[in-house]
């Protein structure tokens, strides 16, 4: 058994999983409230001293399995995937239905097909109803939602302003003789007790686990609301482009050292093999 060759094709898979990351990070550079994905590589040996006691053979028992398994237990592994949630930067729009959130662990909800979602994108529009939707024609719920369903929805006609909280004022322009801003209701905002469990599931949403709804809390002054804004993703594309060279040049060099063991080292152990024969 070649421990080397096992080594170098878990090395080259976890590298090429790493491409896909890095090139899925280049590839929202531009999406409106994206964070960038990364990945923490190790090997197996540490997942088993983490893991151990819950395997159900305790131990090896051969001297030789011993000797393989640790020489695999160094295979190259990604041991985690996480979601980098710094802040991005933020771009002027001055569109009314525009909204940025200046703070880390806050996001709007988003009814779906499959239950509440969450993002950091707010591009919202208007639906043909005048309810508040988002790019894939979701409704943007409020705080209120979360104790009875209810949507967000406009009239034509009204000014409308958000403060940093969320709460939204309208004016009918119709009526000259009402200056006052009115409390019609609010864009609700929600954080996070563990934010790590939040899960990308497409669309630049995420979801949350049901069981731990309990740790989501839906917040009255959030003060993070900014109208006729837009978060930028947080993707430095110099660094990507600089890990994706890193990673590929890793790639090739993995490939290099199998075709080493494939072709040189096999070719040599089988012709002296033949000879001693």
């Amino acid at each position: 058994m070649q421990g080397g060759y096992y080594s170098s094709v878990g090395g080259m898979v976890t590298q090429i999983n790493r491409l896909d990351v890095i090139a899925n990070n280049i590839a929202n550079a531009d999406t409106v409230g994206f964070k960038r994905d990364d990945v923490v590589i190790g090997d197996f040996l540490r997942l088993y001293e983490q893991h151990k006691e819950f395997l159900p053979i305790r131990e090896q028992t051969k001297d030789a399995a011993k000797f393989y398994n640790r020489s695999l237990n160094r295979v190259p592994h990604i041991v985690e995937e996480y979601t980098d949630q710094k802040l991005g930067g933020v771009i002027v729009t001055e569109n009314t239905f525009d909204f940025a959130l200046s703070k880390e662990n806050m996001f709007f909800m988003i009814e779906t097909p499959n239950g509440i979602r969450y993002t950091r994108d707010g591009s919202f529009v208007l639906n043909e109803q005048g309810r508040l939707v988002n790019k894939e024609g979701y409704p943007v719920l409020p705080r209120e939602y979360l104790d009875a369903p209810q949507y967000i929805e406009f009239v034509d006609g009204f000014q409308v302003e958000v403060d940093p909280h969320g709460n939204i004022y309208t004016r009918d322009l119709n009526n000259e003789g009402i200056t006052e801003m009115a409390l019609m209701g609010n864009i609700g905002v929600v954080s996070f007790e563990n934010p790590k469990y939040l899960k990308k599931v497409g669309d630049n949403l995420y979801s949350y686990p049901e069981e731990r709804t309990d740790e989501r809390e839906a917040l009255e002054q959030s003060g993070a609301v900014r109208q006729g804004f837009l978060e930028k993703s947080n993707i430095n594309v110099v660094m990507e482009m600089t890990g994706l060279i890193e990673t590929n040049r890793l790639v090739e060099a993995y490939s290099k050292v199998l075709k080493t063991h494939m072709d040189d080292l096999n070719n040599e152990a089988i012709t002296k093999l033949a000879a001693k024969a």
